[in-house]
């Protein structure tokens, strides 16, 4: 018996350690190791690939590269559990489930992994219910049962896993917890789709948390808390901050910054926009930047810019409410400084540099001959060639308005934003964002700004987008049609070919 047991032992724990499948492993399996350069006995076959989850549940031994032992998976998955017990109350669903939570924060991202999979696996809907609800659904369309077999089928599709989330939210910290368990999640999505019935339901949920008739519309001013200004430097995404100097600029009286706050999360803005007060559409980030510069008389101005709108929480992707922030901003602006008439942004491009790369090849035959000679010969090469394009395009700083690369850049950035989509959307996000809340492309800004990061982006080009109060539906209708509302400035723009 004692050597059984150690046979077996050596045989089965063989297999958890790495670079198994060797002679030694065959060896110690059972079979012959190779003699003399022959061909050695095959191996019991190796398991590859993580295992089920519910095979983890099942068993004694952690598997090499499984985060969580198989006990400590089950009494996490008992926790979980516990939280939806529906025998207890909401306080004490609440207390466990914030137990739960400081347990959480204590585990590293493999062991975090682990419980993401029990919430996507282990409490989904019930199969047979709703298999079973939608059957009947079916049968009863057209019928005084129908709406009766409705409310079944809603019922049945509702998971443990929705109630387990809304148990999390009890606690004061529990919606923190959840939007960063989210934001931790999304990068794993593509390479386990097992998760993706939670990152699902998440973004169901906060879909209805997060809707625009729960959230605040507050100013941040220099007169706000440090801890909320230092929020503002942490998440500004288009224009970094780069002192207290030039925060307090952003803040200044011909300034305006708002945010959206939600009354579980008060003092972190979850969408902010920085708003400059001028006498015309602003064609240069740098100006507005500029701390030397005087501020301009807020009730006198006659334009508000939006040069800088970002999302701080990235577990609240898919959650949209930037088209409702402008709106109120946009009132709340009316109603303090009626002289404003125009509402515009000064925007990045930020997909125009690698989507050139691209199309740079199909783009240049569009020129007419006289174009394609005078854009050849300053960059050495008839025809014109994409490599030699790019590498001029390089020295875009030094380009005069004469300049025949310039002049095509001008025309391919239009063709980008005008023309160019996916599905019938826009394939620029910021493109897609200002024009699917009803904007128009206004106008194409040469050196707008000539950051390393601009210049990364965009060559420096920027983009105003025009805000026009009145056309907002139609702008929205065109682009459903898969049409880009533009200014006859960059229509003119448009390759004819």
């Amino acid at each position: 018996m004692m050597t059984n047991a150690s046979e077996w032992i050596t045989r089965n724990v063989s297999r958890l350690r790495p670079g198994a499948g060797t002679d030694a492993d065959a060896k110690a399996a059972g079979a012959k190791p190779a003699v003399d350069g022959a061909k050695p006995a095959k191996a019991p076959k190796a398991t590859t690939g993580p295992r089920p989850l519910a095979e983890r549940l099942e068993a004694t031994l952690r598997r090499h590269g499984e985060a969580l032992a198989p006990r400590a998976l089950r009494r996490a998955l008992a926790d979980l559990q516990a939280v939806i017990d529906p025998r207890v109350s909401e306080v004490e669903a609440g207390r466990r489930a914030h137990a739960v939570v400081q347990w959480y924060a204590g585990r590293e991202l493999d062991e975090r992994r682990d419980i993401w999979l029990l919430m996507s696996e282990r409490f989904a809907p019930d199969v047979k219910k709703v298999s079973s609800a939608r059957d009947r659904h079916q049968a009863a369309e057209g019928t005084a049962d129908e709406g009766q077999a409705e409310v079944h089928l809603r019922r049945a599709l509702v998971s443990p896993r929705a109630r387990l989330l809304q148990r999390f939210a009890i606690d004061p910290d529990g919606m923190r917890f959840l939007v960063d368990l989210r934001a931790q999640l999304l990068p794993h999505l593509k390479s386990d789709r097992r998760l993706l019935p939670l990152d699902a339901e998440l973004e169901h949920l906060f879909s209805t948390w997060f809707d625009v008739a729960f959230l605040d519309l507050r100013r941040i001013s220099w007169d706000s808390p440090a801890s909320l200004i230092e929020k503002l430097i942490q998440y500004e995404a288009v224009h970094d901050i780069k002192s207290w100097a030039d925060v307090k600029n952003r803040l200044d009286s011909d300034r305006r910054c708002y945010g959206f706050f939600h009354p579980r999360l008060p003092n972190t803005p979850l969408i902010f926009v920085e708003v400059a007060l001028v006498d015309r559409i602003s064609d240069g980030i740098v100006p507005l930047l500029d701390e030397a510069a005087e501020p301009v008389k807020a009730d006198r101005a006659t334009t508000a810019i939006f040069y800088s709108i970002s999302n701080t929480q990235d577990g609240l992707r898919g959650v949209s409410f930037g088209d409702s922030l402008i709106k109120r901003v946009v009132e709340t602006l009316q109603e303090e400084l009626p002289r404003l008439k125009v509402f515009a942004t000064l925007s990045p491009i930020p997909g125009f540099r690698g989507w050139l790369a691209r199309q740079a090849d199909t783009l240049l035959p569009r020129l007419d001959e006289k174009r394609q000679a005078d854009l050849g010969r300053v960059i050495g090469s008839l025809p014109p060639t994409a490599e030699r394009l790019l590498a001029a395009a390089e020295e875009g700083a030094a380009l005069d308005a004469r300049s025949p690369v310039r002049q095509f850049l001008m025309n391919a950035a239009a063709e980008y934003l005008g023309r160019a989509t996916a599905d019938g959307k826009p394939v620029d996000p910021v493109a897609r964002f200002h024009l699917g809340n009803g904007a128009r492309v206004e106008r194409l800004n040469w050196a707008g700004d000539p950051s390393p990061k601009g210049v990364k982006q965009s060559y420096g080009l920027m983009v105003n987008y025009l805000y026009d109060l009145r056309r907002l539906d139609k702008h929205r209708t065109l682009l459903a049609q898969g049409k880009v509302a533009v200014s006859g400035d960059v229509d003119d723009l448009f390759l004819k070919g």
